[in-house]
């Protein structure tokens, strides 16, 4: 009754595809997880979507198909983040009205309810949040004769013990835990789109899961295999100066190209989608840095700006500018408003201030970003379930010295349903945009692994200078992490001496492919280092394959060398698409593509040779940081 009846609300507010893809969901784990059930048990799962792929609406269906098996207390928890607690309340209010609803001080709500209508109390992983609603559920006495059943939206954050490696349990874990074991039994469901904290869990600590479940997102998607595939199949991306941030914090004259061109584009964008009623929203995401004063510089430096573009509304100078951008736009967009509409509505706008310039961290309390046009300004509160309707544009130059695969990935706002593919644009620097395309092939390597293999024999890794999570969860140690499948290769590359390479290589010709010893592939990245270690270490690759060696002694790698590569430095991809293909298709070797390029684009007019290694489909490796 509970799930057919938010199915049905679903499809009311035509959201078929979705019911539709919720059902599947429910179809799948209802009957192996939930049904089978023992109640005398503690179980953990994993119910895994990519980054703003419809999460919220396959959890609420498991909820309400579990309350349709007998279950009646369900606990959601939230990351401890007012904006997202917030929108998930409302959401199922309005989503879940069969049953009792609860927010952190419906204390009375819940116990006078008396189990008559299913319960759901939605909670931030708030430690004194937590401790309370554990007196509230110990002192009603309802979980002494029922199982509960608590689903942890991004379950790998804050959840998990950060004390393992001093021998202690963090505060939040302590109580989650605690929880759980008010109860004979609980099913414990982790709900993330990045579960690389949760994958890498002991299964001693009791947090690892015990099954996963991966649900693919709907077709209008737009997700990493848009923005960040390789090669780039999207317009969507526009590469800007690695150290743009630090001259948009010095420059009191705002002379920085790539933001000023956002917010040309946001304008733009805004003015098709107003004037042809697509939506009353339109929001622009600026993420420079996780400091909260960078915030506050960037929003006065934007504000400056468009005071800046006010005076100078009638000057041919602003027209052309606009009409820049207008013309980027036409390039995806075909059917864009007039240009003459857009220049009236960027008067407009302008000159009666309806443009609201917002700043989110953990000073600020902006909840109304769901209608008008939106430029959003901060750092962390941007990622972890945050929805922005209707985000067109995103200006995204923070960049972390060893960035984390689960935190970067969260920060993918641009992911979702609601934009318009043909307007999106992404503002960001190259060796940012690489480790996003990274990023993606190994997200995509990481659900390959779980849709064959489910919760076993997955092993996770990542290019050099990218942990995949917080290393203070991790036993032990962090890890380094990356998969097969992939095509890696250096951003900065060196030759120790081209010279020995070349001589090493001469056996070999420009055509085809061939079969070497492991041992020797070895020798030849011995020879090629890389300026920027967090981008490409040696050691690394070269200690997978001495893994490898030892797992398969007798394993052959498969060698592609080509030579006079006019390849120009920094485009996000380095092989052809026929060498691409050629190593593709050894799915199940160690593949290394030497090109010796001209060094006429990009490579300080120097020749060197390159390196491209792509590892086995089937296995993955990590290896433990020093």
């Amino acid at each position: 009754m509970h799930l057919s009846r938010y199915l049905d609300k679903l499809k009311q507010n035509g959201k078929e595809e979705l019911a539709s893809a919720v059902g599947n969901t429910v179809s799948e784990i209802i009957p192996k997880y939930i049904r089978t059930f023992s109640f005398n048990e503690h179980i953990t799962g994993l119910l895994m979507g990519h980054v703003q792929s419809g999460k919220t609406s396959h959890m609420f269906g498991i909820i309400a198909a579990s309350a349709d098996e007998g279950f009646n207390i369900f606990v959601l928890l939230t990351t401890d983040n007012i904006y997202l607690h917030k929108q998930t309340i409302e959401r199922a209010t309005r989503e879940l009205d069969s049953f009792n609803i609860c927010g952190e001080d419906d204390e009375i709500k819940f116990v006078s309810n008396k189990l008559k209508k299913p319960s759901l109390i939605i909670l931030k992983k708030n430690s004194s949040i937590l401790k309370r609603w554990r007196g509230n559920f110990s002192s009603s006495g309802f979980c002494l004769g029922n199982p509960l059943f608590i689903i942890d939206d991004e379950g790998d954050a804050a959840s998990l013990n950060t004390l393992v490696n001093k021998k202690r349990i963090s505060t939040i874990n302590k109580h989650l835990d605690a929880l759980k074991r008010l109860s004979s039994s609980s099913i414990y469901l982790q709900v993330t789109g990045t579960p690389q904290a949760l994958l890498l869990q002991t299964i001693e600590s009791g947090w690892k899961p015990r099954f996963v479940y991966y649900f693919k997102p709907g077709k209008n998607y737009l997700g990493g295999d848009f923005f960040f595939s390789q090669p780039p199949v999207s317009s969507a991306i526009f590469l800007t100066d690695d150290k743009e941030i630090n001259d948009l914090l010095n420059d009191d004259e705002f002379a920085v190209n790539g933001l000023k061109r956002a917010l040309l584009s946001f304008l733009t964008a805004s003015a098709h989608i107003f004037y042809t009623k697509m939506d009353n929203v339109c929001s622009f995401l600026i993420h420079p840095s996780f400091k909260i004063d960078t915030h506050e510089k960037i929003a006065e430096k934007v504000g400056d700006y468009l005071n800046t573009m006010l005076l100078d509304i009638n000057e041919s100078q602003l027209e052309e500018q606009l009409r820049e951008s207008y013309e980027d736009l036409k390039k995806t967009k075909s059917d864009l408003i007039d240009f003459n509409k857009v220049i009236a509505f960027v008067k407009d706008v302008l000159e009666n201030d309806r443009i609201s310039i917002k700043v989110m961290n953990s000073l600020s309390s902006i909840t109304d970003y769901d209608k008008g046009l939106n430029i959003i300004v901060g750092g962390n509160s941007l990622g972890r379930g945050i929805t922005f309707p209707r985000l067109q544009t995103i200006y995204y130059c923070r960049r972390a010295k060893t960035p984390q695969a689960d935190t970067a990935w969260q920060h993918s706002r641009m992911f979702g349903y609601d934009r318009d593919k043909d307007l999106i644009r992404v503002y960001m620097p190259p060796t940012l945009y690489k480790v996003f395309t990274d990023l993606n092939n190994t997200n995509n390597s990481l659900i390959a692994q779980i849709k064959k293999y489910g919760i076993d024999n997955i092993r996770l890794y990542y290019p050099a200078g990218i942990k995949p999570t917080r290393s203070q969860v991790l036993n032990k140690s962090s890890l380094s992490v990356i998969a097969g499948g992939v095509n890696y290769f250096p951003f900065e590359p060196t030759n120790i001496s081209i010279e020995t390479l070349d001589d090493m290589l001469k056996p070999f010709g420009d055509e085809g492919y061939y079969t070497i010893n492991l041992k020797l592939m070895i020798k030849y990245l011995e020879q090629i280092k890389n300026n920027d270690s967090n981008d490409w270490d040696n050691n690394v690759f070269i200690n997978c394959i001495n893994s490898y060696i030892a797992d398969k002694p007798g394993e052959q790698g498969v060698l592609i060398v080509r030579r006079e590569r006019d390849i120009a430095k920094g485009t996000g991809t380095l092989l052809s698409p026929n060498d691409r293909a050629l190593g593709k298709s050894f799915a199940d070797r160690i593949v290394l593509t030497l090109y010796k390029v001209t060094g006429n684009k990009g490579w300080n007019n120097q020749k060197l040779w390159v390196p491209n290694i792509k590892f086995p489909d089937n296995i993955c490796f990590y290896n433990m940081d020093k």
